[in-house]
C-alpha cells in the first residue's frame, strides 16, 4: 500500500523547483533568446521592445539591490516581481515598451540626457547589421 502522506510534500517540492525556475526563464532565457531573434531580425519594432526590457530590468534589478533590506519584509515580493516581469516580457502585452515609451523617454528627453541626433558609435546608421558593426567596430588610429 501506497504512503499517502509523501504525495503533497512531493507536490510542493515540484511547484517550489517549478516556481523557482519560472524567475531565471522569464526574467532572463525568454528575453535573451528574444533579443538575439530581434536582433537578427530586419523589423525596428522588436528591438525597441527587447532594449526597453533590458533597460527597465536593469532598472529594476539595481533598484532592487539598493532596497534588499526593504523587500526581504515584503512577503510576497518574489511573486509581485515575477507578475511584473511577465507583463514586460510577453508579447501579448510588450509592457517594457509602454513602460519606456510613457515614462523612461520622457524623463530622459526632459532632463537632456539624450539628444534626438544620437549616432551609433560606428558613425552608421541602423543598419541589419547593426550588431555584428558593435561589436566589431576597431578604432583606425
Amino acid at each position: 500500500m501506497a504512503n499517502t502522506n509523501q504525495d503533497p510534500s512531493r507536490l510542493w517540492t515540484f511547484l517550489t523547483l517549478l516556481h523557482s525556475l519560472a524567475g531565471p526563464v522569464l526574467m532572463l532565457l525568454y528575453p535573451l533568446y528574444a533579443s538575439v531573434i530581434a536582433i537578427e531580425s530586419p523589423s525596428k519594432v522588436d528591438d525597441e521592445q527587447w532594449l526597453a526590457y533590458w533597460i527597465i530590468y536593469s532598472f529594476l534589478t539595481l533598484m532592487e539591490m539598493l532596497l534588499q533590506p526593504v523587500l526581504e519584509w515584503i512577503p510576497f515580493w518574489y511573486d509581485l516581481k515575477l507578475v511584473f516581469v511577465a507583463w514586460l516580457v510577453l508579447p501579448q502585452f510588450k509592457g517594457a515598451a509602454f513602460l519606456y515609451h510613457r515614462f523612461v523617454r520622457e524623463n530622459i528627453r526632459k532632463y537632456g540626457l539624450v539628444d534626438g541626433n544620437w549616432k551609433s558609435p560606428s558613425g552608421k546608421g541602423k543598419g541589419k547589421n547593426k550588431f555584428v558593426d558593435f561589436i566589431t567596430n576597431k578604432k583606425v588610429s
